[in-house]
């Protein structure tokens, strides 16, 4: 018995850690914010902090997975795939409003390029998921006959990602390029 409330209270602290996490890093920035500051925040120690995630990499990495859990459930409904066009200015949005998260995302996501960074694993699986949801959306809108029919959908699912990251990194230069204008433009000329 005092094992399972051991292994409750881990499961307890690891999401204390990562919505305090979360919330710093969206405030502060990725790169103002140290392991001291998180685990002075939650009341433990740098090792205490580390034994719950292993390393800062590690770390960071499970911050993003957590930044696109809550992202996916508030903005990208699974069930409703025809609404993604939607989905995805309203959260390119709110990306705004946490500049220190994507600060963390365009970072990581180019230190992870190497197979051996502990977030490889992470966006190359969540390139794979996104890229699959925008082209299987863009086909239900095709064949609802509110897109046109001469998209290939894999091919425009890899250029949207690439809008999207590439949208990020010139709003952390230029604050002023409107990010969701620019993808909600994209969406109006495939409609025409």
């Amino acid at each position: 018995m005092t094992r399972r409330g051991s292994y409750s209270k881990g499961i307890a602290k690891r999401e204390e850690i990562l919505e305090t996490a979360l919330e710093l890093v969206a405030r502060v920035g990725y790169g103002r914010t140290t392991v001291k500051e998180l685990a002075d925040a939650v009341g433990l120690s740098q090792t205490g902090l580390l034994h719950y995630f292993g390393s800062k990499e590690e770390l960071f990495t499970a911050i993003l997975a957590r930044r696109d859990a809550d992202d996916r459930a508030a903005f990208l409904a699974p069930d409703t795939p025809p609404e993604l066009p939607e989905g995805l200015v309203r959260l390119i949005r709110h990306n705004a409003e946490v500049p220190g998260l994507v600060e963390l995302y365009t970072r990581f996501s180019a230190e992870a390029v190497r197979p051996e960074h502990p977030a490889h694993p992470h966006f190359r699986d969540r390139y794979r998921e996104i890229r699959q949801l925008i082209a299987e959306t863009v086909g239900e809108l095709q064949r609802a006959g509110q897109l046109r029919a001469d998209i290939d959908p894999e091919r425009f699912a890899v250029l949207a990602v690439a809008l999207l990251d590439g949208l990020q990194v010139q709003w952390l230069y230029d604050p002023e390029v409107d990010m969701a204008e620019h993808l909600a433009h994209l969406w109006a000329l495939l409609a025409r």
